[in-house]
């Protein structure tokens, strides 16, 4: 059977740029050229899930990096205005989602899921699901997509689907009852495996035949000192976020490993001891840029695992 290949973006709001530069520079590697265009289905949660809407488009990756390196400074703009009607966010979102609604408009237009050029999947999740029956009314994840069959969203215009799976809560507020689906999958190559094996799908790939490419946005070497701590809600506000999506993180890469074994990798570049980015480090693009580009120019082991992966796994029918 003919390979199944699926890309599977993770979360991390600006620092998806490092994203983009690796994918643009897996395509600067000999005979590697066109390994974007090999996509069966592309996976992507918050801004995992824009780079996944916008490669779906077939929008140039030039272009995306360009929104990440012009455009983030006024996605993630905090005036003082909103700081004080916001009392410094304890009781509102610390960013409008009106700036980043009209650049998704300008990345994705009004296409809807259904009339993207690729298969493609981000996450959300459902703050209320409205259901009739009082002891069916809950919350839940939902699974955004355009895969063929008799469940899917192919009505859901595009830029609304990046809405929901980037509305990273305390970041931006909740849109139409969603946020963002790093809650549960900040790495979406779980999700992406369990929707290709969908009972309801027209086409169904063998799991034999799956071959899937997870990229990580920066991943920070964190740790909370004491063995027997004591907290309360104001201790685990602050680091909770990025425990749970380094958590979802390392469970589904545990499970991609099991089950495809071989026909897996994942590349999630590690900054160095002491250098933490934050979703919103919008000043730090240029570094950030510089760490994605130093893994190929500097040979980095991860880089050079996943070249010589790509080309074994990947690239070859």
């Amino acid at each position: 059977m003919a390979k199944y290949r699926i890309l599977a973006l993770d979360g991390g709001g600006i620092r998806g740029l490092i994203t983009v530069v690796m994918m643009q520079n897996l395509a600067k590697e000999a005979g590697m050229a066109n390994w974007l265009d090999k996509v069966n289905l592309v996976a992507g949660t918050s801004t995992g899930g824009i780079l996944a809407l916008a490669i779906a488009k077939g929008v140039d990756l030039n272009l995306v990096r360009q929104l990440y390196e012009t455009k983030g400074k006024d996605v993630f703009d905090d005036s003082f205005l909103d700081n004080v009607l916001d009392l410094a966010t304890v009781i509102g979102a610390e960013y409008s989602n009106k700036k980043l609604t009209v650049e998704l408009k300008k990345v994705v237009g009004n296409a809807t899921l259904g009339q993207l050029k690729r298969h493609v999947l981000v996450t959300a999740f459902d703050l209320d699901n409205k259901d009739p029956d009082p002891a069916k009314r809950t919350w839940k994840p939902k699974i955004f997509h355009n895969v063929p069959g008799t469940d899917n969203d192919a009505t859901t215009p595009a830029y609304k689907a990046a809405l929901y799976t980037s509305a990273a809560p305390t970041f931006f507020p909740v849109v139409d009852g969603y946020v963002d689906g790093g809650v549960f999958a900040n790495n979406p190559s779980m999700c992406a495996i369990a929707q290709s094996q969908d009972p309801r799908n027209t086409f169904r790939p063998d799991v034999d035949d799956i071959v899937l490419l997870s990229l990580g946005t920066g991943t920070s070497l964190t740790y909370i000192k004491g063995e027997n701590l004591n907290w309360g809600y104001a201790q685990w506000v602050k680091p909770l976020i990025s425990l749970m999506m380094d958590g979802v993180n390392g469970i589904a890469h545990y499970q991609c490993k099991q089950l495809l074994g071989g026909r897996y990798n994942r590349m999630a570049p590690v900054f160095p001891p002491g250098v933490s980015m934050g979703l919103d480090d919008v000043k730090r693009a240029p570094e950030m840029v510089k760490f994605a580009t130093d893994l190929r120019d500097k040979k980095h082991p991860d880089w050079v695992k996943t070249v010589a992966w790509m080309k074994d796994q990947w690239m070859k029918e």
